[in-house]
C-alpha cells in the first residue's frame, strides 16, 4: 500500500501545476498505523515531487490509544506540526458502545503527551447526540474538553447510518433514533459554551482559537484546488473532481499495473453553484452575491437573492454582499442550502 501511494505521488505530480502547498493531511482511516519507516517513504515522495511552504499545516488523524510517546516523538520528528485526535467522548461506557478502542483516561492522558513533547496545535473530535447524552452531561463533557487547553474543536452530531451495526439496531428497534431535539438543545450549549470561552464557531462542526482555523478543511470549503492520495481519496481541480477506487487491493493492483485508478466527473455551472451554496453557507463566510453574479450568472444570483429572502433576518443575515447563517440559521443549515439550490 505505501509503494502504491507512492507511486501515485509521482503520477499526480503536475495535478496542481505550479501551486505551492500549504497543507498536508493524513486521514481519511487510522494513518497512525504506519511505521515510521513507511511515514518517512510518503514524507519523501511528496518531498521529491512537490513543494511547500516552510509554515504549511500538516495535520496527522489519529486516535488516543495509537499516540504513545514514541508514536509522538516520531510525528514530530516528521515535521508534523497539527494533531487531529478522534476522542468523541470522555465516557467510557459510551465508547464502549461506540466501538472505540481507548478509554476516557487514555483520551486525556494522550493530549497532555502531546503538548509535552511540543504540539502546539491540537483538534479533538467530540460527538454530541447519543443516548448516553443530557445536556447536562454534555456540559460536562465540554467543561473537560476545554480543561485541555487545545486550539481547536470539532463536534459532531451522532449520525445512524443504514449499513452499521447502529443503523440496523435502530431499524429492528434495538435502539433508539437519535432525538433532533435534544441534538438541537445540545447543539446551543456548544456554540454558547465555546463561544464565552474564545473559540470562533468559523464552521458549523468547528470552533477554533484565534489564528488556528484548519487551513486544510478551509481551502476545501473555500472551492480551492486539493490532491487527494490513496484508496477512496478525492481531488478537485477547479473544473473536474476525480475520486480513487476504494477497494484497497484494487486499488494496489491499478496502481501497479498502471490501469485507471480514479474516475473523473466534469462539474456543469450548476453542480459547482450549488456546491458554492453548500460549502460556504456552513461557514462565516457565507455566501457573496457578487462572487456569485461573476462565477454564474445574473439567473443564479437573482435566485439566491429571491428565495434567500425568507430566511431573513431569523435565519439568514446579510451584511453588503454577504449572506451567512445567524444563530438559529446555524441549526437547519442543510435544508436552507437545499432551498437555495438551482
Amino acid at each position: 500500500m505505501v509503494d502504491a501511494i507512492c507511486k501515485e505521488i509521482e503520477l499526480q505530480k503536475d495535478f496542481l501545476k505550479e501551486n505551492k502547498i500549504d497543507s498536508i493531511y493524513f486521514g481519511g482511516g487510522t494513518p497512525s498505523v504506519l511505521e515510521k519507516n513507511e511515514l518517512k517513504k510518503i514524507f519523501a515522495s511528496f518531498e521529491k515531487y512537490f513543494t511547500w511552504d516552510k509554515n504549511a499545516e500538516i495535520t496527522f488523524e489519529c486516535n488516543p490509544d495509537d499516540l504513545t510517546k514514541e508514536k509522538l516523538e516520531e510525528l514530530k520528528a516528521l515535521g508534523v506540526n497539527r494533531l487531529s485526535i478522534g476522542l468523541q467522548s470522555f465516557d467510557d461506557t459510551e465508547l464502549k458502545w461506540m466501538n472505540r478502542l481507548h478509554t476516557a483516561a487514555e483520551s486525556l492522558a494522550c493530549v497532555k503527551l502531546a503538548q509535552e513533547i511540543g504540539f502546539k496545535n491540537i483538534s479533538i473530535d467530540l460527538i454530541y447526540g447519543s443516548k448516553f447524552q443530557t445536556v447536562e452531561s454534555w456540559k460536562k463533557t465540554l467543561e473537560k474538553a476545554l480543561s485541555l487547553n487545545v486550539q481547536h474543536i470539532s463536534s459532531y452530531n451522532l449520525t445512524v447510518e443504514e449499513k452499521t451495526e447502529l443503523g440496523q439496531a435502530v431499524a429492528k428497534g434495538k435502539e433508539l433514533a437519535v432525538d433532533d431535539e435534544k441534538s438541537s438543545q445540545q447543539f446551543i450549549v456548544l456554540m454558547d459554551t465555546l463561544s464565552k470561552n474564545g473559540f470562533e464557531h468559523y464552521e458549523i462542526s468547528n470552533f477554533a482559537q484565534k489564528g488556528f482555523e484548519a487551513v486544510h478543511n478551509t481551502n476545501y470549503w473555500k472551492g480551492a484546488k486539493y490532491l487527494g492520495i490513496g484508496p477512496s481519496a478525492h481531488s478537485f481541480n477547479g473544473a473536474a473532481r476525480q475520486w480513487n477506487i476504494s477497494n484497497n487491493a484494487i486499488y494496489v493492483n491499478a496502481i501497479n499495473s498502471n490501469t485507471d485508478f480514479f474516475e473523473t466527473e466534469t462539474l456543469s455551472k450548476l453542480n459547482r453553484y450549488n456546491e458554492y451554496v453548500l460549502t460556504r453557507l456552513r461557514t462565516k463566510w457565507g455566501c457573496d452575491i457578487n462572487y456569485i453574479k461573476t462565477e454564474f450568472g445574473n439567473i443564479f444570483a437573482e435566485h439566491f437573492t429571491e428565495t434567500s429572502e425568507a430566511f431573513i433576518p431569523n435565519d439568514l443575515q446579510k451584511e453588503n454582499s454577504n449572506y451567512s447563517l445567524t444563530k438559529m440559521g446555524k441549526l437547519m443549515a442543510d435544508k436552507i442550502a437545499m432551498e437555495l439550490f438551482m
